[in-house]
């Protein structure tokens, strides 16, 4: 899917969110738990009521490595469940990868040849060689990390050199020598507010992934006040808030509503550019 296919997808569906898929086997409904593949089965339930009103799902890795091969069985079959079901939409894996070359050549073939995904979160702290694996896949995406939305990010993200530049817009500069607005996007959390302003000034057209809306705390307004771009440029993510809102029989209904209260929050922002 490329950026223009992105945003006519936005378009369409008057709506910029992300469903994190980061299912935890103790959080899910109990009653589930007698399923012979309870995540695969939480998952297509969310999946179904949640994909009329979002444009992209992000599975989080961990939360199916923690499980072993099974969790990987999980995975696999909820992204082909995907892209069966739901070709419109887009699949990153939010793996966070990122190692000497090959390595991360190795990282890229499981996401873009084994899974063929749309896209892979890639930590640039090693560098330009443990990145551009991954922009060798043409139609695939990297999202790098750049300012996160997690407390400890004030340790290193944010620290300045002699010139007074800080570290994330160093990541943001740098990396554009490595890819572009058709095959890279930023991890920006939803938390830093007017920070925005100054991503915007380094990257005024790139897709920021946007995580920290919800159980987060992260205002939507203000992510679109300071970061939406005249394409949208967001995938605004939301996780906990969606999936794990109800634990009864009822949990995919009530995830679906809402997923479509947010879909309608976004909505209102998009008037201003569509």
């Amino acid at each position: 899917m490329n950026k223009q296919e992105l945003f006519e997808n936005i378009k369409r569906k008057k709506s910029f969110l992300c469903v994190g898929l980061d299912t935890d086997i103790k959080k899910i409904p109990e009653f589930l738990l007698e399923e012979e593949d309870p995540i695969f089965t939480f998952n297509k339930a969310i999946i179904d009521a949640t994909a009329p009103f979002c444009i992209a799902y992000k599975p989080n890795l961990a939360f199916y490595e923690s499980m072993g091969v099974k969790g990987w069985i999980a995975f696999e079959k909820t992204v082909n469940y995907l892209k069966e079901n739901y070709p419109d939409q887009f699949i990153i894996a939010d793996a966070k990868r990122g190692d000497i070359g090959n390595t991360s050549a190795m990282y890229a073939r499981t996401f873009f040849e084994e899974e063929n995904l749309d896209a892979v979160t890639v930590a640039p702290y090693m560098g330009e060689d443990s990145v551009t694996p991954f922009l060798g896949y043409e139609g695939k995406w990297v999202i790098l990390l750049a300012l996160t939305s997690n407390k400890g990010s004030h340790d290193f993200q944010l620290t300045t050199d002699t010139e007074g530049e800080r570290l994330f817009e160093k990541v943001l500069r740098k990396s554009q020598e490595w890819g572009n607005d058709q095959n890279m996007m930023y991890v920006v959390g939803a938390t830093q507010g007017r920070m925005f302003e100054d991503i915007r000034k380094i990257v005024p057209d790139h897709f920021l992934l946007v995580p920290g809306i919800g159980a987060q705390g992260g205002s939507l307004e203000e992510v679109c006040k300071y970061g939406m771009t005249k394409e949208c440029g967001l995938i605004v993510n939301s996780s906990r808030a969606i999936i794990y809102a109800d634990k009864s029989e009822n949990f995919a209904e009530v995830a679906g509503k809402e997923a479509q209260k947010v879909q309608l929050q976004m909505a209102e922002q998009l008037k201003a550019i569509l």
